[in-house]
């Protein structure tokens, strides 16, 4: 019986990341969670009988120590992030630099800990969680725009260096989803600006062409599906799973 293909899912205790786990367990994988808290992924792992490992993706000796816990790597699934909302003018340094390096400089160090070991076995997947925030601007979010756009242009540079190597990078990004981060989101911009919560969520649903947000199994679809043979001819693509919004 051939041994199960392993996937590291960071930020894997909720939203995208904890449905992404939840299929890639249901295809016969082996699943590692990685999160910054281990109590963010305990009660999942122990759900699905998954490996938690604690990582801080823009540390490298953090990173270093998870990854080498964690063992060989098959597929790796670059999903940590954050996102703060705010006018550029009023964005703060600290903040800034704290979006490059969980959502970008993270994708990175993860990636260096698989590319060598995926070089070798001339087999791999990277599947970087971006965002529509990654294609287009949106007012308020110049630093989570800045971070994702840099995402992609890191997927597509590295999809380049490992062709034909058996390495595929890819980017999927995601429109508004019904998700742990987007309702933080809300809530935050509903402190911020004194509107109601429930009128925030249906402003921003009716931003969608389909009159929806997206589930997260959805986009974890996409995902799984990028890592499966029959995606094996695409590399350094972007997915968006957005219901239609960018050519709205």
């Amino acid at each position: 019986m051939p041994k199960a293909k392993h996937v590291v899912v960071t930020g894997g205790g909720r939203g995208i990341g904890a449905a992404t786990a939840r299929q890639f367990k249901d295809q016969g994988f082996r699943v590692t969670l990685m999160a910054r808290s281990r109590t963010e992924i305990e009660s999942l792992a122990d759900e699905i009988g998954a490996y938690a490992v604690r990582v801080d993706v823009g540390d490298p000796a953090s990173v270093e120590a998870a990854f080498m816990a964690a063992g060989p790597v098959d597929v790796l699934v670059n999903n940590a992030a954050m996102v703060r909302s705010s006018l550029v003018t009023k964005t703060d340094v600290r903040v800034w630099e704290e979006h490059l390096k969980v959502n970008l400089t993270g994708a990175f160090l993860c990636s260096l800990k698989v590319l060598p070991g995926m070089i070798s076995r001339e087999s791999g997947r990277i599947i970087n969680v971006s965002s529509v925030c990654g294609l287009k601007g949106y007012a308020y979010l110049a630093a989570y725009c800045a971070s994702k756009h840099g995402l992609i242009g890191f997927t597509r540079a590295l999809a380049a260096e490992v062709a034909g190597k058996g390495v595929t990078v890819n980017a999927v990004c995601p429109g508004y989803v019904d998700s742990t981060m987007m309702a933080q989101s809300i809530e935050y911009i509903g402190e911020k600006t004194g509107k109601d919560v429930e009128a925030l969520r249906d402003l921003f649903t009716a931003r969608s062409p389909q009159g929806r947000m997206l589930s997260e199994e959805e986009v974890a679809e996409t995902i799984v599906f990028l890592a499966s043979n029959a995606a094996r001819g695409i590399s350094g693509q972007t997915l968006a799973v957005d219901a239609g919004e960018l050519v709205s």
